[in-house]
C-alpha cells in the first residue's frame, strides 16, 4: 500500500472507507455539504492545508463540484491539489438506485482508478514507514494531562486551543482528532505537559 503526504478529502465515510483500502493516507470527509457551516471542520481542513497540503477528491457529479468549488474559495491554492474521477455510469452496490445522475461516485471506483486520480494530481507518495505510526493521543491522555474531566479542563482547552492557532469552540473530541492528525503523541505530550 502506498502511503500519500498529504490529506486527502473526500465526501463522505464509503468514500474513506475506499480510499483507505488503496492507500496509506489520512483522509477526512466533508460530511457532504456539512462542511458549508461546520467552522471546526473547515478550520481544521485550513490548518492541514498549510501544515501537509491536501488532495481534494469529490464525486464527478454536480454535488461533488459544488463542495469542491466551496473548498477551492476557502483554501489556498498553493495547498490544494485536485484528483478527479472519471464519469462512470452506474450505481454503488449498497445503494438500490444511481444517484440522481447515474454516475459512480469515489466509493465506487475500482483501486486502480483512484490510484490513478491521485498520481495525476500530483499527490506525494512517500516510502518508509506507514502514516499513523505510533500510538495517537487518547481520552485517557487529555483527562491525565487535566484536558477532560476536571474541574477546570475547559480552561485548559481553551488555553490550549488559543496556543495551537485552533477555533476556540472546538469540542473536546474535536480538539483530540486535530492533535491527532498535526503531532505525534510524544510531541503532543511533550507540549503540554512538559
Amino acid at each position: 500500500m502506498r502511503r500519500i503526504r498529504e490529506v486527502i478529502v473526500v465526501e463522505g465515510r464509503y468514500d474513506k472507507n475506499a480510499l483507505r483500502q488503496v492507500v496509506d493516507a489520512t483522509v477526512i470527509e466533508t460530511r457532504g455539504f456539512g462542511v458549508f457551516n461546520d467552522r471546526e471542520r473547515l478550520a481544521l481542513l485550513r490548518r492541514l492545508a498549510a501544515e501537509r497540503g491536501l488532495v481534494l477528491l469529490t464525486d464527478s457529479d454536480g454535488a461533488g463540484f459544488v463542495i469542491r468549488n466551496f473548498l477551492k474559495g476557502a483554501i489556498p491554492k498553493s495547498q490544494l491539489k485536485q484528483a478527479y474521477i472519471p464519469d462512470v455510469y452506474g450505481k454503488e452496490r449498497r445503494k438500490a438506485a444511481p444517484g440522481k445522475e447515474g454516475k459512480l461516485g469515489v466509493e465506487g471506483m475500482a483501486p486502480e482508478v483512484l490510484l490513478q486520480a491521485l498520481e495525476r494530481a500530483g499527490a506525494t507518495f512517500e516510502d518508509g514507514s506507514p502514516a499513523g505510526e505510533g500510538a495517537p493521543v487518547t481520552k485517557a491522555d487529555f483527562y491525565a494531562l487535566g484536558l477532560s474531566g476536571g474541574p477546570d479542563s475547559a480552561a485548559r482547552r481553551a488555553t490550549l486551543l488559543e496556543r495551537l492557532d485552533l477555533p476556540a469552540h472546538m469540542t473536546a473530541n474535536a480538539l483530540l482528532e486535530a492533535v491527532n492528525l498535526l503531532y505525534s503523541r510524544e510531541e503532543f505530550i511533550e507540549m503540554v505537559g512538559g
